[in-house]
């Protein structure tokens, strides 16, 4: 739902977060496809998050998003698209309500390697009724899976979208989010 009705002359603002667990690409997704420097709110990993952070599989990072991140695509004159990157370790989940507010849908990201992290960010998204797709970034060493041994894993209902895609690569991305609005116009059509 746009944030204005375009009687004020501004373009209206569309507005997407980009979710799933700790370490899985959001910044990187976000920061692929703004057209504006991304604000990030990263900080870099310390001693106070071991235990806490788990880096299983993801050994080398040595960041983390503790607030939120946000993009800007300019779609036409009279609509720009702005993407909410949000963090992804528990301890921050209280801030997922306040960044879904006027969300129109969301992309969440997966990793195949820790699959079952993007688990909250899926059964967050179903129980508020906002309409969202599985974008599974492929890591590099990563197992790939058929979508539907995703889809069966994820528990995911027949309707909602599963893709591949490189968080790293614009295009990758633009395709993402273009298949989100895809899915969240023909959903919109069919109530």
């Amino acid at each position: 739902m746009p944030f204005n009705d375009d009687s004020d002359g501004f373009p209206s603002a569309l507005k997407l977060l980009i979710a799933g667990g700790f370490g899985v690409g959001k910044t990187t997704f976000v920061g692929a496809v703004s057209e504006i420097e991304p604000l990030h709110t990263e900080e870099l990993l310390t001693t106070a998050s071991v235990g806490t952070d788990h880096l299983t599989g993801i050994e080398r990072k040595s960041t983390t998003t503790v607030a939120m991140d946000f993009g800007r695509i300019t779609i036409s004159q009279d609509h720009v698209l702005y993407l909410f990157g949000t963090p992804g370790q528990e301890r921050f989940w209280f801030m997922w309500d306040e960044l879904s507010s006027g969300a129109m849908g969301a992309v969440v990201l997966a990793d195949t390697r820790r699959l079952d992290d993007c688990f909250p960010a899926v059964d967050f998204f179903e129980s508020r009724g906002i309409g969202f797709l599985v974008a599974v970034n492929e890591f590099d060493r990563a197992c790939r899976y058929e979508t539907e041994d995703l889809r069966s894993a994820l528990d995911l209902k027949p309707d909602v979208p599963i893709m591949l895609c490189d968080a790293r690569d614009r295009r990758s991305a633009t395709g993402v989010l273009i298949s989100l609005m895809q899915h969240l116009l023909t959903a919109h059509a069919c109530r």
